[in-house]
This record gives C-alpha cells, sequence and structure tokens, in this order.
C-alpha cells in the first residue's frame, strides 16, 4: 500500500510539475515576432528585445512607436535604453529608433491587435503612415486599419523608410511533451 500511495504521489507531483512548465513556456512564448528585414530596421529595436533579428510578440495589443529619448556620440544618435514595464506613458511595447534624417516613426505610431484568428494593423494617427505589402494606411495624422497575413511586409513610415519588417504568425504551433 506504501509503494502504491508513494509512486501515485511521484506521479502527481510529476504530472503537475509538467503542468507547470507548460504554462510557463505558454507565458513566454511568442504568438508572433516582427523580424527586421534591413540593416535600418535591425538597429532601430532596442537590444533588450531582439534575438536574432526578432521581436517577440505576446500579447495584444502590441504597440509600436518612436523613441524620443536619444543623445549624440561621435556625431551619430544613440538610444538610451528604455524597455516598457508597465503602462505608464508614453505607451508602447516596442519604441524604434529614427536615426534618418527625416523622421519616418512617429512616437505613437502604429499597433498590432488580434481578433479571433485575425491580426491587424492599426495606425495610431502617424505623420507619414504605414505600408502593408501594396496597401497604405495612416499619414498625415490619420488613422487606419489593415489586415495582417502571415509573412507580410510592414513598412514603417514614408515611401522610402527603410524600416522593414516581416510579420511572422506562430500560435498555430502547440506546445507538446516530448515522448508523449
Amino acid at each position: 500500500m506504501n509503494d502504491s500511495l508513494g509512486s501515485l504521489l511521484y506521479r502527481y507531483q510529476k504530472e503537475r510539475y509538467m503542468e507547470e512548465k507548460r504554462k510557463i513556456l505558454e507565458k513566454i512564448m511568442p504568438v508572433a515576432v516582427l523580424k527586421a528585414m534591413t540593416p535600418a530596421a535591425q538597429r532601430s529595436i532596442p537590444q533588450l528585445l531582439i534575438a536574432e533579428g526578432l521581436v517577440s510578440i505576446r500579447s495584444f495589443p502590441f504597440r509600436i512607436g518612436r523613441e524620443s529619448r536619444v543623445k549624440m556620440v561621435d556625431g551619430r544618435v544613440e538610444r538610451i535604453e528604455r524597455a516598457k514595464f508597465n503602462d505608464a506613458e508614453p505607451n508602447n511595447d516596442l519604441y524604434l529608433i529614427d536615426d534618418g534624417h527625416l523622421l519616418n516613426i512617429s512616437r505613437e505610431h502604429f499597433q498590432i491587435e488580434k481578433d479571433g484568428d485575425k491580426y491587424y494593423l492599426y495606425d495610431r494617427g502617424s505623420a507619414c503612415g504605414t505600408r502593408v505589402g501594396d496597401k497604405y494606411v495612416g499619414g498625415e495624422d490619420s488613422e487606419g486599419t489593415l489586415e495582417l497575413k502571415d509573412g507580410d511586409i510592414i513598412v514603417v513610415g514614408t515611401k522610402t523608410s527603410p524600416y522593414g519588417f516581416q510579420f511572422i504568425v506562430l500560435d498555430q504551433f502547440e506546445i507538446r511533451v516530448r515522448g508523449q
């Protein structure tokens, strides 16, 4: 009786532990990512938020805007790193640095939203707008929404903006335990 009780207790603890691991993975696994497609896009992302040229999106809405805290070092613009840890203003999840002579990125440029199994890019009243594929939204401080598809290229700013990102959806993948 003791052996079977001990065995049951061990299995129960192991199952609870595995369930805890699954919940941890669900919290840290991205639902989607933004992949920097240009050197300017790569440089615009804070180092705290990038891994292999990818920015993880774990929750929605995911807000993106220009980093306004910068300094000049040897004649070039460098960001003062800032990550979002709470909902304090300004309200962006990703702060991009715009190092061009003409600003392409507004402080509150766009956000990505999820509704059911669909994704949307919502321009937050940016000055230069946002391009998804060959469609434009926003600009001149107007707003607008476009549906985002897996693999879409997002260009932040004017037609000649160097800030290009690919939207990659990952939520179709499941977390599985090996051997089960």
